[in-house]
């Protein structure tokens, strides 16, 4: 099957359930060196007169690298069937296993950046801003120990929505 592009305004989702329940692979990188990651984590909406995708991503996970490298990313939504190969992306580093080999996942390029031809949606993004998360602008501080007191702190990408790109039925 092959995707087609739409119109973001006429998308029928709900970015709660997209992004919170189903997640997304984040992917970065050119088409012959990427990597990608899952998120539960982000949101979309409208930011200076333009619709964007907010991702947060560790400065530890290898995705962080290639993210700071490129100016574009996708966000692939998967249908449910793909629950486990998303899983995998999310507890293995690309610094130790080739995720596309070890989840069967097909690569496929929209626009000029990696996606997965399994996906149901994609989202091209482009940078417009970037800022780490600071533990002394938390205003509810619980958070920091729940999410930070093991794990290093996260960036936030704001992502330009490009194009969006759903499978054709």
């Amino acid at each position: 099957m092959a995707f087609i592009r739409r119109n973001i305004e006429e998308l029928q989702i709900n970015p709660v359930t997209m992004i919170g329940k189903e997640w997304f692979l984040l992917t970065s990188g050119t088409p012959e060196d990427f990597n990608t990651m899952t998120c539960s984590w982000g949101g979309i909406g409208v930011l200076w007169n333009a619709p964007v995708l907010t991702a947060y991503v560790r400065t530890t996970r290898h995705t962080f690298g290639y993210l700071e490298k490129n100016d574009r990313f996708t966000v692939s939504v998967f249908p449910e069937e793909y629950r486990k190969a998303l899983a995998f992306c999310g507890g293995h580093s690309g610094r130790d296993c080739d995720k596309v080999k070890e989840t069967g996942l097909t690569p496929a390029v929209l626009d000029g950046v990696p996606a997965f031809a399994e996906a149901k949606r994609v989202f091209v993004c482009e940078k417009v801003y970037a800022q780490m998360l600071s533990k002394e602008d938390f205003i509810r501080k619980e958070l920091v120990n729940d999410f930070y007191a093991k794990d290093a702190m996260h960036k936030m990408y704001l992502g330009k929505i490009t194009a969006v790109y759903e499978k054709q039925a």
